[in-house]
């Protein structure tokens, strides 16, 4: 029987599988590849959080289904960090939930707050999951520029006047992925006044809150005064502590999303697994110097990267926040578009990277390159890169770019 389901026939392929292919295919070859394509931090989790976990899980009462909405001392924790860092005061019992990463959470809240035909305003390009958990809940998705500025104040008010039905939902990521842009918080005084204004939700994407290399850190939406009126964030354990595989992040802000988000979760899943909630704990609450850590060697790597891909004609602009650089494909390749030119790059430099169009097709003119391996790899893809580039065979005019 052939049947192709509803909701899967409004899932494109997927953009990042022809070149993920590609990679496997040049290992099983023997290809040595630096895969600079997938978001996966390689630095081990601090030594005092994986500490926390063992101690934890040798306690056999912590075997057991944990809930959904996250142990009460990590939402505390949770809460704590919020008052540090932003000095925004939440409510643990209504303002704060635990999620299976923010992925899970994002999905979940599109599932709890859509019905079918709703209008969500995403940034193009952005993380796939802001604008296909809303697709998949049967949602229409309008995109709006990416950048915060004018621009998206602009397609906003579009937006709202000329949309049928009116927007219900928008989504905000700062630090971006994929762009690695930056907002500040005249920019979230602005997107909260409109999103009251038009009674919108916002969902704030927050996941790289401490990754950054500007002078000011990165705002949180909820110091807005107001904003929990509109306002959900998410954010993310895996980025900040190197726990990508650990599966755990947070949702924060307005009672009554927050509230449709664990009713959901409540009848999916039963929480993380509690040692992993206990540590995360700890994470929270314990030392801090392993977060400056982090941020101080993906500034590193941004700056090998970026210094050296500039020597060897190829233009990327250093990032502010993310572990991302988003690096416009070369003029000579332009034409190509990003997932020819992600495929070309692995061919002839062995270098994965992340091609633009699956992040929204206003991301085609461009590739996503993580800072996921040491300097040495880094520096080893830049002398591919740099050969790639000054061979002329590959493609146009040689661009004269000395080895």
């Amino acid at each position: 029987m052939e049947t192709e389901f509803h909701r899967i026939r409004r899932l494109p392929p997927y953009v990042f599988a022809e070149v993920n292919a590609a990679k496997a295919r040049a290992r099983a070859a023997g290809a040595d590849i630096i895969d600079l394509g997938m978001g996966n931090p390689d630095s081990p989790t601090p030594p005092h959080i994986v500490a926390k976990l063992v101690e934890t899980v040798a306690d056999p009462r912590t075997h057991r289904y944990s809930t959904s909405r996250g142990i009460p001392g990590l939402r505390r924790a949770l809460a704590g960090y919020y008052a540090r860092r932003f000095g925004v005061e939440l409510d643990p019992e209504t303002e704060v939930i635990a999620t299976l990463g923010s992925k899970e959470g994002l999905a979940n809240l599109a599932s709890a707050i859509t019905s079918p035909g709703d209008t969500i305003l995403v940034p193009n390009p952005s993380y796939p999951i802001h604008q296909f958990g809303f697709i998949i809940a049967g949602a229409a998705v309008r995109s709006i520029p990416a950048e915060p500025g004018e621009a998206m104040l602009a397609a906003l008010d579009r937006a709202v006047r000329h949309s049928v039905p009116t927007p219900s939902a928008l989504i905000v990521n700062f630090p971006s992925n994929p762009t690695a842009w930056v907002a500040d918080l005249d920019f979230y005084r602005e997107v909260v006044a409109f999103a009251r204004r038009h009674e919108l939700w916002v969902l704030s994407d927050l996941a790289y809150a401490e990754i950054y290399f500007c002078e000011t850190p990165p705002p949180s939406i909820l110091q807005v005064p107001g904003a929990r009126e509109i306002a959900i964030e998410f954010t993310s354990m895996s980025k900040t502590y190197n726990m990508p595989g650990w599966r755990i992040g947070f949702a924060a802000g307005n009672r009554k999303l927050v509230a449709a988000l664990a009713r959901v979760k409540s009848y999916l899943d039963y929480g993380a697994f509690t040692p992993i909630q206990v540590a995360s704990v700890a994470a929270l609450n314990g030392p801090q110097d392993c977060v400056a850590q982090i941020r101080a060697l993906y500034r590193e790597r941004r700056d090998v990267l970026v210094r050296g891909l500039a020597s060897a004609g190829w233009d990327v602009p250093a990032p502010q926040g993310s572990m991302f650089a988003w690096a416009p494909i070369p003029e000579r390749y332009a034409h190509l578009g990003s997932v020819e030119f992600s495929k070309l790059l692995l061919e002839r430099a062995q270098v994965a990277v992340a091609p633009g169009l699956g992040f929204g097709e206003h991301g085609d003119t461009h590739v996503r390159i993580g800072l996921v391996e040491n300097t040495q790899r880094l520096r080893q893809a830049i002398r591919n890169i740099r050969g790639f580039l000054g061979t002329p065979s590959n493609a146009g005019t040689p661009l004269g770019i000395a080895s």
